[in-house]
């Protein structure tokens, strides 16, 4: 399972294709996503995230793109995509998703598609700058720009596409990429819920005996639109028993949902240098309760 951020690509299939795109700085980068029936998944970190460009300590705050999530858009429509899901998190940018915008040839194909973005944050269009841009690696300095350049970008795209982005929860996004979609068109959804029904996960939690969830760290994050508190809330509507594999839990959160912590059970050193044996031992010793 996924919440709509980074992973989310894997969760729903797997790339099955692959477009050289323009990078969050400008360098052409290989971007996987995903094309089928119709359906275009497109993970945006892929082609304009953070790790692309080296991380906060490399990345050009101000610079930094989405044009080649556009690109991606725009490859999608050329294949004839009914259906675009976009899936936020983990971007590079706060450009307001202009870039993005701009490298769309002809963006008025898009009244013709389902646009669907994975949005797990409440954050406003112009708040961007000051809320994610420093973990961008912006400046001070460079975060008053940016906000600058958001305020004219939401009266450009009120102008031109009769959308005022600044209302929008979660408008924000990505730095902003949110609202240029939503002004194209797009309609902002919970990431957790938006996987959850493309996996048909409600009716595979029905027929469960035992829901087995995850994360690395338990904290009191993991049940405002992570994996772990959607999980946690599937099963106790349908009343199936729920236990997370956890690599370590905070002890403020540590009784909110029945976990197994790979720290207590391994040891640190054992859980960090051999993880995935770990996760496997954990398993099967919960399936054995059954």
């Amino acid at each position: 399972m996924a919440d709509g951020g980074e992973g989310t690509l894997d969760v729903l299939g797997g790339a099955n294709r692959t477009t050289v795109v323009t990078g969050p700085l400008g360098d052409p980068v290989q971007a996987p996503w995903r094309f089928s029936r119709a359906t275009a998944v497109i993970e945006m970190a892929l082609a304009s995230g953070l790790t692309l460009a080296g991380g906060a300590e490399r990345n050009d705050a101000l610079a930094a793109t989405t044009a080649g999530t556009g690109e991606l858009i725009d490859a999608a429509l050329d294949s004839g995509a009914k259906r675009i899901i976009v899936c936020l998190g983990g971007s590079a940018t706060t450009d307001g998703g202009l870039g993005a915008l701009r490298a769309i040839h002809a963006p008025h194909r898009l009244r013709g598609v389902e646009l669907l973005v994975a949005c797990d944050v409440t954050t406003t269009f112009v708040a961007a700058a000051e809320v994610f841009a420093p973990q961008k690696g912006a400046s001070p300095a460079q975060v008053n720009m940016l906000t600058g350049r958001l305020e004219r970008l939401a009266q450009m795209y009120q102008s031109d596409y009769g959308t005022d982005v600044r209302t929008i929860a979660g408008g924000g996004a990505a730095g902003g990429l949110a609202g240029a979609l939503v002004a194209l068109g797009g309609r902002l959804l919970p990431g957790f819920e938006l996987v959850a029904d493309e996996l048909d996960l409600y009716d595979r939690v029905a027929n469960a005996e035992l829901i087995i969830t995850g994360e690395g760290f338990l904290d009191e994050q993991s049940f405002h639109g992570k994996v772990v508190g959607g999980m946690q809330a599937m099963a106790q509507r349908a009343q199936r028993p729920i236990t997370a594999i956890v690599g370590d839990a905070d002890p403020d959160v540590a009784d909110r949902v029945e976990h197994v912590s790979l720290v207590a059970a391994f040891g640190r050193d054992k859980a960090m240098a051999e993880t995935q044996m770990c996760i496997e031992q954990a398993a099967l010793q919960l399936l054995r309760t059954l």
